[in-house]
């Protein structure tokens, strides 16, 4: 894969593709040398003999091979054009109708077919023991081995054929893909062997075996104090490179004691408010109990996932002693990394750039990073602003791990107000520091000048530098396109030292086709970066989200290469930190209750959730793989001999014991089944190198593959009918079904028996930013929450899917349960939250005279709340103004943007009406938390807005009633502006996000609430509180002089 070799485009379903360069014309598909099937589009390639391939000899119709034994297998056996019929030729299996002919009969390819059937068994085994090759250079032939492909109708190995080589150096020939359907074996060394032994001689194979018997005592004379030391690191290595920390029992135990007590006393209490009935206001007393116990079952799935939390360690330098010893080859397995990206307009291309260059600038081994930018907007504007990131890479790459600064997203780097020369000890780092600095501004100027020419889309639309038009000026309708920027050939840094590859990707979008959003967009990133590099592990980004922790690839190998858990483990979730977010949080965007303490405790039981960001996958658990089975304890049987004794039924090697190898025979169960079946292409789609890679454990492609031909494999992967008919989307990767795709496709993982993994570094992993502004943010609760409700009515809700098996825990069941429902609990809350006023203008209440007995079952579960908090807080070590902060906005996104969301959710599911998102805004103000006071009109402000207004009034109608009927109305009244006090306080962010930086309350919230205030004011006069309620003759029988 080249580097700078131009931007590929193309259609794989209209046979289109071209290479544009920047300052040369595209030369388009058909220029390439030699025939081309008039069926499949391919090569037609040549025979043994070196001569071009000739299906018919009546009228050459020029077919492939592929599609001649097709024809004759399946098909009528004639020729498309003369109608005559195929005759046998050389190398090709025999089928009904063949006549005998001596002159071409081929013994040993005669009954292939069978063959071909009976080595399929062995297929998965051969490629699992295949070394796979990452090809950064000149590969070693000696230790090539080609993984077959599987055979099928269209993709079945054919002997005595070679398709035609093109110079993709020169005039920039594509390949056809011929060679996506036939990728023949690597030569194979069996032991014995002349090239065996050359391998185990030149190896050092010999010398290996006497070091290591030297070090185990067995050879040679004693060890000495150098041989200590060895001993030592090489017992470092054995260890397990990560451990459990548990909370500590004199926090958790309380802990849990406090959580039984108030489920006990939230039983009696409920039992005595349904017992008690408020026989004067029955419908405000029905409606509190109803609401009542849905929190108390909201609040038992929020907190028994909690019980088992945990902590973690991980061991970098047990990770570099077992996979990066000095003078062997980096063992560190290869990771692709997806950064999403969609309108340059609201993500800041300044941004995504900051992105690339922390992770193209991560300390992992270059030629294990392959960085995919998906772009889903097919904008130019994108396109140019990575041409300018890969240029500046080049300089800020060799920066970063010269001086190992963090983080190593400039825009962060240069505006830390730290002192910037603490541990710094080259006298060069000040200078190159300041010209790095001046570097990086001149590279934000030419972003911006990207930026303000962007603004004003020509009437022509966009224009590429050689005068192509740009393929993306129709966002709607656009061939898939791809550009290696940095790669094999050009990636080079300022020093001359490699850089990561740095892949374009914006996937083929047409008319009357199912995108699927960032769902879509992420599947196709699996598929172009499974045919073009196919590493093991994947992490996936947001474009805003940038390494603020350049070893965070190495915390999570910690957990996915350990031989103990890494088997079993599909993904590794680090916790979101965000930049940019007001002092005091007034809007709980950092989250710190969910990351802090829900995900430690899932991390307890089998896994934190998905959270969409920041998170290292297994590619084989996202191709729909069940986990390894482990082995299993040794069965003890009683011996026939005499009563008691037991003996071992199997021994298990001391390799196996450590855990070095674990069964994979999960993997092969499932690849077998599906390779009996013949439903690859059912399953992954109609790509013989993709299906090939998705069997492969370790990664890896072909190293003789052809660039040009992987390119245009990669096109075809990602065109817009690929997903048709397949279980992409159902099965595989992404999950469809809901615009919070990342819970699904989690909960798919979990269900099938995996694990995953809660990776809090002391440094922060990842870092991005967050709308701070109370619409934005309100928008962004409302897109999380409208997922949720769709998922709970979908197929997948974890209310009635995963049961078969049981592979999902009840706990983690309980979870996920959680993240579907807490959207419905706006219903009692907006009611609960209404209550006080209703319960202040009509002077009743929603509970009866309690006597002293039962005061205490009010006062034991008040205590029983705030202690759970506290002993929470004190476990977790979350600050009390954090866990407020989210109780605050618990309230607010409870009655506005939960509400709409189920609202919107349920018009969805019963009249099909549908609600487009737009993408949360990334841009801040250059101000200083400016965005902050910024106020948005929106409907989401509604609700919230009213509940404030009429607690508000209730309160002063309330205290105004009091005085007026003196001080016997006092003892009643504290009750309830209590109730109405505690809903004030909960709203009380969102009523300063109202009035703004000045305390002036817009005037759209100023009409609104004196509309309000109108309202319940005339309601107020017509219930007439100042009245004195006397006993006596009515003044209408009477009048006023009785």
């Amino acid at each position: 894969m080249e580097a700078n070799a131009g931007l590929v485009a193309g259609s794989h379903n209209r046979n289109e593709l071209v290479v544009i360069h920047g300052h040369e014309e595209h030369k388009p598909l058909k220029d390439l040398n030699g025939q081309v099937c008039e069926i499949c589009g391919d090569e037609i390639g040549l025979t043994v003999d070196g001569d071009l391939f000739v299906a018919c000899n009546e009228c050459g119709f020029p077919v492939c091979r592929p599609c001649y034994e097709y024809e004759r297998r399946e098909g009528s056996q004639l020729c498309p054009q003369c109608r005559t019929r195929y005759k046998r030729l050389k190398g090709s299996p025999r089928v009904e109708g063949d006549e005998d002919e001596e002159d071409v009969d081929d013994i040993e390819d005669e009954f292939k077919i069978d063959d071909d059937q009976n080595k399929n068994k062995n297929i998965v085994e051969a490629m699992l023991q295949g070394k796979m090759s990452y090809g950064r250079g000149p590969e070693d032939d000696d230790n090539a081995q080609y993984p077959p492909v599987i055979a099928g109708v269209r993709s079945r190995h054919v002997s005595g054929e070679f398709p035609i080589s093109g110079n993709a150096h020169g005039d920039q020939q594509i390949l056809s893909s011929a060679l996506h359907k036939r990728v023949h074996p690597y030569p194979v060394s069996e032991p014995g062997s002349a090239r065996w032994d050359e391998k185990k001689e030149g190896g050092g194979w010999k010398e290996r075996m006497d070091d290591w018997k030297l070090q185990q005592g067995n050879l040679g004379p004693e060890g000495d104090d150098s041989a200590d030391v060895d001993m030592a690191m090489v017992d470092e290595a054995r260890q397990p490179l990560s451990r459990k920390v548990p909370i500590a029992s004199s926090k958790i135990n309380p802990y849990r004691m406090v959580i039984v007590t108030r489920l006990v006393v939230l039983a009696i209490f409920l039992r005595y408010r349904i017992l008690n009935p408020v026989h004067d206001a029955l419908g405000l007393w029905l409606t509190s109990v109803i609401c009542e116990i849905w929190f108390a079952f909201s609040w038992i799935l929020d907190q028994f996932p909690k019980w088992f939390p945990i902590d973690r360690e991980t061991y970098l330098d047990r990770l570099s002693f077992r996979y990066e010893r000095e003078g062997e080859p980096n063992m560190l397995c290869p990771v692709d990394i997806f950064v999403s990206s969609v309108d340059p307009m609201k993500e800041p291309p300044l941004i995504t750039a900051n992105t690339v260059l922390s992770i193209l600038a991560m300390d992992y081994p270059v030629e294990k990073i392959s960085c995919y930018i998906s772009d889903d907007g097919a904008s130019m504007l994108t396109f140019e602003s990575l041409s300018e990131t890969a240029e500046f890479a080049r300089k800020w790459v060799p920066f970063c791990k010269k001086f190992s600064i963090e983080p190593r997203a400039p825009e962060m780097y240069f505006s830390l107000k730290v002192d910037y020369l603490k541990d710094k000890v080259q006298p060069t780092f000040v200078k190159e520091r300041r010209a790095m600095k001046r570097e990086y501004e001149e590279f934000k100027v030419r972003i911006n000048a990207l930026v303000a020419k962007a603004m004003k889309v020509p009437a022509e639309g966009w224009i590429m530098q050689d005068g192509t038009p740009w393929p993306g000026n129709n966002t709607k309708d656009h061939p898939g396109m791809i550009q290696v920027f940095l790669g094999q050939s050009g990636g080079l840094d300022a020093e001359g030292n490699e850089l990561p590859r740095l892949v374009y990707v914006s996937r083929e979008k047409r008319p009357g086709f199912q995108h699927h959003k960032k769902a879509g967009a992420m599947n196709a990133l699996v598929r172009v970066s499974g045919v073009l590099t196919n590493a093991p592990f994947m992490l996936n980004l947001d474009c805003d989200h940038y390494l603020n922790n350049s070893k965070a690839v190495r915390e999570a190998m910690c957990f996915l290469m350990d031989p103990q858990i890494g088997r079993k483990v599909c993904y590794v979730q680090f916790p979101q930190r965000f930049d940019g977010i007001d002092r005091n949080d007034r809007y709980a965007n950092r989250n710190t209750v969910f990351f802090d303490i829900n995900m430690k405790g899932l991390d307890g039981i089998q896994g934190p959730v998905y959270v969409g960001t920041g998170c290292v996958f297994r590619r084989q658990a996202l191709y729909g793989y069940e986990p390894p089975k482990g082995p299993k304890r040794p069965k003890m049987v009683s011996c026939d001999c005499c009563f008691g004794r037991r003996k071992k039924l199997q021994k298990y090697s001391l390799h196996g014991a450590n855990g070095e190898s674990a069964n994979t025979q999960g993997f092969d169960d499932d690849k077998e089944l599906l390779k009996s079946q013949m439903n690859f292409e059912k399953k992954f789609g109609q790509s013989a190198i993709f299906v090939t890679s998705t069997l492969m454990d370790e990664g890896g492609v072909p190293p003789s593959s052809s660039p040009a031909a992987l390119l245009k494999e990669a096109i075809h992967v990602i065109s817009c009918g690929y997903e048709d008919k397949t279980e992409w989307g159902l099965e595989l990767g992404w999950i469809y079904g809901s615009i919070t795709e990342d819970i699904l496709t989690g909960f798919k993982m979990h269900c099938r028996g995996w694990r995953s993994i809660y990776c809090m570094p002391k440094r922060p992993a990842f870092k991005g930013s967050a709308p701070i502004n109370l619409s934005d943010r309100l928008n962004q609760v409302l897109r999380w929450a409208l997922g949720s409700v769709e998922i709970f009515f979908s197929r997948h809700s974890p209310v009635w899917y995963g049961y078969k098996g049981g592979k999902l825990k009840w706990l983690e069941r309980f979870a996920y349960v959680n993240t579907t429902v807490y959207p419905f609990t706006s219903l009692p809350l907006l009611a609960y939250c209404t209550l006080p006023a209703i319960c202040l203008l009509t002077g009743k209440f929603i509970m009866p005279e309690i006597s002293t007995f039962a005061s205490l079952f009010f006062i034991a579960l008040f205590l029983s709340i705030f202690a759970t908090g506290i002993l929470e807080l004190r476990w977790s070590g979350v600050s009390i103004e954090e866990w407020w902060r989210n109780e605050q906005f618990w309230v607010i996104g409870g009655v506005s943007a939960h509400l709409f969301a189920v609202i919107q959710g349920l018009l969805k599911i019963l009249a099909g009406i549908d609600t487009n998102f737009t993408v949360t805004s990334k841009q801040s103000d250059d101000e200083d938390f400016g965005e902050l006071y910024a106020f948005k009109w929106t409907t989401l402000l509604i609700p919230p807005t009213t509940i404030l207004v009429i607690n508000l009034v209730g309160v002063v109608a309330g205290i105004s009633d009091a005085i007026n009927n003196g001080s016997d109305s006092w003892g009643p009244l504290f009750g309830k502006l209590f109730f109405a006090f505690w809903v004030i306080v909960h709203l009380y962010p969102f009523l300063k996000g109202l009035m703004g930086k000045q305390n002036r309350t817009p005037t759209i919230v100023v009409i609104w609430s004196v509309l309000l205030a109108s309202i319940f004011s005339l309601l107020w006069v017509r219930i007439d509180p100042f009245v004195m309620k006397t006993k006596g003759p009515g003044v209408k029988q009477c009048g006023i002089n009785c």
